[in-house]
């Protein structure tokens, strides 16, 4: 009994040291967290369908298609151009650090609503994100419901809405698997989402902080001046850690657009953005961070963002040690790329 008692305890012990040495260790599991994530600070540019514009992936490091959208039935999802979505992604063949991922939404996007609430459809929803990861060879879905408990868009919505989203978002967690990414995108002022709920199943928020104005106000201001309607940036990054977000899973949005008067356009992309140069002054708010136009009577004509305005937004992500940033959207860039790179090379500075 002695040496079976003497030869269990070796075998005990040999197991010990073997689990002890094996181990995850924190550098470890961090390596692996990193791997998911893909290459940081992250740089996401979202890319639309209805475009024959390719994204550089020299100044990228992840690819939010848009979009996807739940479909007649609400128990999987449709896909806006097919072809274009293989393209892009064969784009991970040459450069192998992209990291794409299917955004499912969008404003005006519908039946999220009924999709979610009902125990059926919502699993079906789910599984098919795993189908749509394994057919496209993609890295994770985004999620863009805009927005639980609201019909603002003119969908349809409930006040079960947050919870069902939290729910939805643990579903497809379990059918994608912990190796894949899973996001969402949030409104500026941090409403409609249980933050904390949902936390455990998400890898990072991307959050939306444009459209926070038209004239005269601002459409994305760095920090809070006269020209700020409802909030500023460095509050709506306040916001979300206030509801629980992490600033290392926050991502910062810069539109790659502007909002102008009626008379113009309610959105004018970057790239059509020299047309106001002939009849209006350019502006800088020093307050705001941001450029802006005004007539010759001085009155605000139209609100967007330029190389200096976007470095300053990259330099702000940097400083509180965000995640990184993104924007809406690739092609409204010029040709040059002004925007993007900027961007890129705001984030990878030294």
């Amino acid at each position: 009994m002695k040496q079976l008692f003497f030869s269990l305890l070796i075998v005990c012990s040999c197991i010990c040291f073997y689990s002890y040495v094996n181990k995850p260790t924190s550098a470890s599991m961090a390596e692996e967290t990193a791997g998911k994530l893909g290459q940081t600070p992250v740089v996401l540019a979202y890319v639309v369908s209805g475009s024959e514009i390719m994204p550089d992936p020299n100044y990228v490091t992840h690819i939010n298609y848009a979009f996807g959208h739940v479909n007649n039935s609400f128990d999987g999802i449709q896909i806006q151009n097919e072809p274009r979505l293989k393209q892009i992604t064969g784009l991970k063949e040459a450069h192998p650090h992209l990291k794409i991922m299917l955004s499912i939404g969008g404003w005006t996007s519908g039946r999220f609503s009924e999709m979610a609430a009902d125990d059926v459809t919502r699993d079906a929803f789910a599984k098919d994100c795993q189908r749509v990861i394994d057919e496209f060879n993609l890295d994770g879905i985004d999620m863009d419901w805009e927005y639980p408990t609201s019909s603002a868009a003119g969908i349809s919505s409930s006040p079960q809405d947050m919870d069902n989203f939290t729910s939805l978002m643990k579903e497809i967690r379990n059918y994608i698997g912990d190796d894949k990414l899973l996001t969402f995108a949030s409104a500026y002022n941090a409403k409609y989402y249980d933050f904390k709920a949902v936390d455990p199943y998400i890898d990072f928020v991307n959050i939306m902080t444009y459209d926070m104005g038209r004239p005269p106000y601002h459409n994305s201001p760095l920090h809070r001046s006269e020209f700020t309607r409802s909030m500023s940036i460095e509050e709506s990054v306040q916001a979300h850690v206030d509801a629980g977000v992490p600033l290392n899973k926050l991502t910062l949005g810069i539109p790659f657009y502007g909002h102008a008067i009626k008379e113009i356009a309610d959105f004018i992309d970057y790239k059509d953005i020299h047309i106001l140069d002939a009849d209006y002054t350019l502006k800088w708010d020093s307050l705001g961070g941001v450029p802006y136009y005004v007539d010759d009577e001085g009155k605000f004509i139209c609100s967007f963002d330029n190389p200096e305005s976007a470095k300053l937004k990259c330099e702000f992500a940097k400083k509180k040690e965000m995640l990184g940033v993104m924007y809406w959207e690739y092609t409204c860039d010029d040709a040059n790329g002004t925007l993007r790179k900027i961007t890129y090379e705001t984030m990878y500075a030294q």
